[in-house]
Formats: C-alpha cells, structure tokens, sequence
C-alpha cells in the first residue's frame, strides 16, 4: 500500500532551494526572557462615579440681600437666573446670581422703598428708603445702606451713606460707618465705629 500523501504539497522548482534563505531565530524572537522592569506600566482606568447633579457655570447661591417679612417698592437688577413662583400668596422666589465683581458691585441690590414691622436684616447693598416706625433694623456688617432710615431701633454694624432716625435707640457696633446725620432718644457707639456727621437727641 502507497504512503499517504500531503493534502498539500510545495512543489519546488530546481532554483527555488536557493531562493530560501534559512530564518534565524532572533529575528522573530526576542533576546531573552522579558524582565519585569521593561514591561509597559500599567495605567489604573478611572471608575466611572455616579451622575453629580450639573452645576451651571457663572452662577453661584447667595446670602439674600434682605431678611425678614418687608414690602417693597422699587427696582431690582439681576444678572442670573430667577425661578420659582410669585403671586398674592405663598410666594416664592430664589434668585442664582453671578458673582460680584467690577463694576456691579457698587450698584444697589435693591433700590426702593423698604417698609417692614418687627425686625429686618439687611446683608447686601440696599438704596432708597428704610421705614419702620416701631420696628428693629440690623445692618450687617458686609452690608451698605445708601438710604435714608427711619425706624424704632437701628442696629448698624456695616456702612450707612443717610440720616438715621430712630425713635428709640441707635446702636454702633466697632466696624460700623455712618455718613449722616443721626436723631434719636439714645445712642451707643462702642470703640472702632466711624461718624460723620451731627447728632440730634429726641425728646419724649
């Protein structure tokens, strides 16, 4: 019985020997075993977090520029975004402004009428009028007031470019700054606060 044969076969011409050259070894293999050392580092890839909410640039939250229950009358500026409702009753309404620089710094936040009972903070930049005529007014110590004041008590720790008037007391904390005139029944300046301007007692 005849040997097998290959399914396939190189036939080999008489010159073909000669065109095939031996292979050497080192050219398909590597000089030696790979060290450790020469193995390409390995690079962590970052796990991929849970969705964060998207934070829109430009933008930034805010101490509210007055706090308390006030009416108020007049013109406010925005550079930002304003969401919520507005209406007679239950009211809301949140405001994400840019952040202060140049320019709009020395702009009023709020420039109107300020009327409120009770009590009223102020933390930002207010202009115009603040009216109370038994209520309590804090200035903040950030805060600027280029208004005229008349309230029952008038508690200034910031600027105030007016006249005051306070039916009852004034305080004047250490860094508070007053360019006015002041009439009231009582009167506190404590070490450090700056008044420009005249004093007038109120009687009874």
């Amino acid at each position: 019985m005849p040997p097998a044969q290959p399914a396939l076969q190189l036939e080999l011409t008489p010159n073909a020997e000669s065109e095939i050259r031996a292979i050497d070894i080192a050219e398909i293999a590597p000089a030696g075993p790979r060290r450790l050392a020469e193995a390409p580092p390995i690079r962590a890839v970052p796990t991929v977090s849970a969705a964060q909410p998207r934070k829109e640039p430009g933008f930034q939250p805010r101490t509210p520029v007055i706090t308390g229950e006030a009416h108020y009358r007049g013109f406010m500026p925005v550079d930002g975004i304003i969401f919520g409702q507005l209406g007679a009753v239950a009211s809301t309404l949140t405001i994400r402004q840019r952040p202060k620089n140049g320019l709009s710094a020395t702009e009023p936040e709020l420039t109107g009428e300020l009327r409120f009972k009770g009590m009223l903070r102020i933390n930002g930049h207010v202009g115009g009028k603040v009216f109370s005529s038994k209520g309590t007014l804090i200035v903040d110590t950030s805060a600027r007031v280029d208004a005229e004041i008349d309230v029952g008590v008038c508690v200034v720790s910031g600027t105030v470019n007016g006249d005051v008037v306070a039916h009852d007391r004034v305080e004047l904390g250490p860094a508070a700054i007053i360019y006015g005139n002041i009439a009231t029944r009582s009167i506190t300046i404590k070490p450090g606060a700056i008044f420009h301007g005249e004093c007038r007692m109120i009687k009874d």
